[in-house]
């Protein structure tokens, strides 16, 4: 029996994405504070690419701060941010996302580097919501200890709400979630895993700085919350899971 968002909501229990009944064609916006945020949650988008809806990708910040100085040889703010353009297109071409719905808004930031909460970076999603018209917007969820993302949850709410815009917000979980509702599940195996630890891997200075610091690859960071997740769901004949709070606007 298929089931309706509304429906996910009401039941407070985790939905599996493959059991929804959903409209097509959908429209939907990413809002990615860094470039790799979508491949985060790159199942799930590849989902709905194959049902044949449309995906626009707007990444707010160059994400400069995440990669090693140095690295491929990027040293300025402006070289680093550029390294993670480039591979997030790379990312997005191996997905097959077309380049003409990639977006790199390069908020203005405040002075720890953190989008600023202004009318500018309120019209610039604005903007973005106005030229995408989305049925679904993704996010990481708010509730996190990075500012960045906290943050790009605030400036589209602050936006939703004063335009009484009527779409869902899907938030994901991410490996700096504090706290949140599982409402909608994407379950997956050991073959779609490896297809997403390719993905996760073309952010070379990602995969790089975790090697460096964590001891493990940006793949392994990733599907390693996905592993988890599984786990504590205690989802049955599937070893990965993207998690998802629902909220409704409008």
């Amino acid at each position: 029996m298929s089931t309706s968002l509304q429906e996910v909501l009401a039941t407070h229990r985790p939905a599996r994405l493959d059991e929804l009944s959903l409209s097509a064609p959908l429209s939907l916006l990413v809002l990615a504070p860094h470039p790799d945020d979508f491949d985060a949650i790159g199942v799930t988008l590849k989902f709905f690419h194959q049902r044949g809806d449309t995906i626009h990708l707007a990444v707010l910040t160059g994400g400069a701060s995440g990669v090693e100085d140095g690295f491929s040889g990027a040293h300025t703010v402006a070289e680093k941010a550029a390294l993670r353009e480039a591979e997030q297109r790379e990312s997005c071409a191996f997905f097959g996302l077309p380049p003409e719905r990639v977006s790199f808004l390069h908020l203005p930031p405040d002075e720890k580097g953190n989008p600023r909460l202004d009318a500018e970076n309120h019209d610039a999603i604005r903007a973005q919501i106005v030229a995408c018209q989305p049925d679904l917007v993704f996010m990481p969820h708010g509730n996190d200890s990075n500012v960045t993302h906290q943050r790009t949850y605030a400036l589209f709410r602050a936006v939703a709400l004063a335009d009484n815009l009527h779409m869902w917000a899907v938030l994901n979980q991410d490996a700096k979630t504090v706290a949140m509702r599982t409402d909608l599940v994407t379950a997956f195996d050991a073959t779609t895993a490896a297809w997403k630890a390719e993905l996760l891997r073309l952010h070379q200075s990602q995969h790089q700085r975790n090697l460096n610091t964590r001891g493990h690859g940006f793949d392994e960071r990733v599907l390693s919350i996905n592993r988890k997740s599984a786990i504590d769901l205690d989802l049955v004949g599937d070893e990965y899971a993207e998690c998802f709070e629902l909220e409704r606007f409008g």
